[in-house]
């Protein structure tokens, strides 16, 4: 019998998981790994709207600006650290609450990271000559055509990602998705799934309206504090991209504002349809109480340790 567990809570950006995630903290006693990719570096703090200090206070947290964006991390590095972490905690907690928007390295954690083919260097440099000469929309639109699939759920702002797909596309001829369903790799701990979920018009409103608080504490200025370091792949995400190109003149504040918002529900429209594939999840609307989906989390366990 499995007696450790581990709580993951997903969804969709803006639709509440930070707090869902605290509230499940506070009810175990125990501690929360953050599986945001973008809330691992420690110069982005508005722009990937890192937990408050009140919120950070409220709950041991782990993976939080842990990095800067001078360092390399892959989602197999994050792996590799999150499970040693999960042997580590579970020697004093029986549950720990895993949440990000991260789907990537989610999975990395609960499924195990895909065996991909070893891939020719000279087509590794064909690609990110192509990038380099040609920028990310060249890389989206080859990807479009050649795994359109993947094109659907993947980061499109994130160049390594459609660097690493389009390698395996034309390395073996075929989709990078199917090599993305492979035998899921067996953790030593139960794993329950929570989703939280919101009506698009809902959760579009709460969007755009993070948005504006993240400007109103100051995401022009720190966005601009890294425009130096835009070349960085940690730089190529929603919320800094967009104002980059303010900075270079490529469009006004306002257009650089809409676009933020535009790519942030684009973005949550890409977490859901991850998401939505994964049965294991038990879905929750975000207006309700934690008391109640922490009770019915809690009966899930009792079934899963029986």
């Amino acid at each position: 019998m499995i007696n450790k567990s581990l709580i993951v809570i997903v969804g969709p950006t803006a639709v509440g998981k930070t707090a869902l995630s605290i509230a499940f903290a506070k009810a175990y006693q125990t501690e929360i790994i953050s599986c945001d990719s973008r809330q691992f570096f420690k110069e982005m703090t508005i722009g990937t709207a890192v937990p408050s200090i009140t919120e950070l206070t409220e709950a041991p947290h782990h993976f939080i600006q842990n990095l800067s964006i001078h360092d390399s991390y892959s989602v197999g590095d994050f792996e590799r650290d999150a499970v040693k972490l999960l042997d580590n905690l579970f020697k004093t907690h029986d549950t720990v609450i895993m949440v990000g928007g991260s789907a990537l390295y989610e999975k990395a954690v609960t499924h195990g990271l895909d065996q991909l083919p070893e891939v020719p260097s000279y087509i590794n440099d064909s690609i990110e000559k192509l990038f380099i000469e040609e920028g990310i929309e060249s890389l989206q639109e080859e990807l479009k055509i050649k795994d359109p699939e993947y094109y659907q759920l993947v980061d499109l702002q994130n160049p390594r990602r459609l660097m690493r797909a389009l390698a395996i596309c034309r390395a073996t001829g075929e989709t990078f998705t199917q090599y993305r369903s492979g035998d899921k790799q067996q953790r030593d701990f139960n794993i329950i799934k929570v989703g939280l979920e919101a009506p698009r018009e809902e959760l579009y409103d709460r969007i755009n309206a993070r948005v504006d608080i993240m400007l109103e504490q100051g995401l022009l200025n720190e966005a601009k504090n890294l425009l130096p370091f835009q070349h960085l792949t940690s730089l190529k995400t929603v919320g800094y991209q967009e104002l980059m190109g303010v900075f270079e003149n490529k469009y006004d504040l306002k257009e650089g504002i809409r676009l933020i918002k535009r790519n942030s529900r684009r973005f949550a429209k890409r977490q859901l349809t991850w998401y939505r594939k994964d049965n294991d999840v038990m879905w929750f609307h975000y207006k309700t109480r934690h008391t109640d989906i922490v009770q019915r989390v809690s009966e899930k366990l009792m079934e899963s340790n029986v």
